[in-house]
């Protein structure tokens, strides 16, 4: 290869969308090891409750109805930001999150899990889920998920 296109990057290796999510990572890791668990779950509900607000809809009011899903499900579960999306955390570690459609430009929302939640099911389980309408039925397996998922 001519030394001239040596160490050149051709195209981006994230999108805007993901360089921006991994920044904000950081932020939120900063300050939540500077606070106490009881200030990090009022920060958490706080941020929580402004990124929400932030998005649009239908992400919006379906970020909300989850928010009040997994908070009734989960008392327990301490509300932060993960990547800037709402998400819900024991013992520090991350258990679930709501992904918004808006956040990277896709066609559905996700609601999904981290390895630390305990929904596995034999070899093979789904640990993210497409939310497309928060219907009855969602609402439910979405309830039941995160209870299986701290138990």
């Amino acid at each position: 290869m001519p030394a001239s296109k040596q160490g050149t990057p051709t195209e981006k290796v994230w999108t805007e969308e993901e360089q921006a999510a991994i920044q904000e990572s950081a932020r939120e890791r900063k300050k939540q090891a500077k606070l106490t668990p009881e200030q990090e779950r009022e920060v958490g509900e706080q941020e929580v409750q402004a990124k929400i607000a932030e998005m649009p809809e239908p992400d919006h009011t379906m970020a909300a109805r989850i928010h009040a899903l997994v908070s009734g499900a989960a008392p327990d579960l301490v509300p932060r930001t993960y990547y800037g999306m709402p998400a819900y955390a024991k013992d520090g570690k991350t258990i679930c999150f709501f992904q918004p459609a808006s956040k990277f430009k896709v066609r559905y929302s996700t609601f999904g899990f981290q390895p630390e939640a305990k929904i596995d099911d034999g070899d093979l389980f789904p640990t993210a889920f497409a939310v497309i309408e928060l219907t009855p039925a969602a609402e439910k397996r979405i309830v039941e998920l995160v209870k299986k998922a701290v138990r």
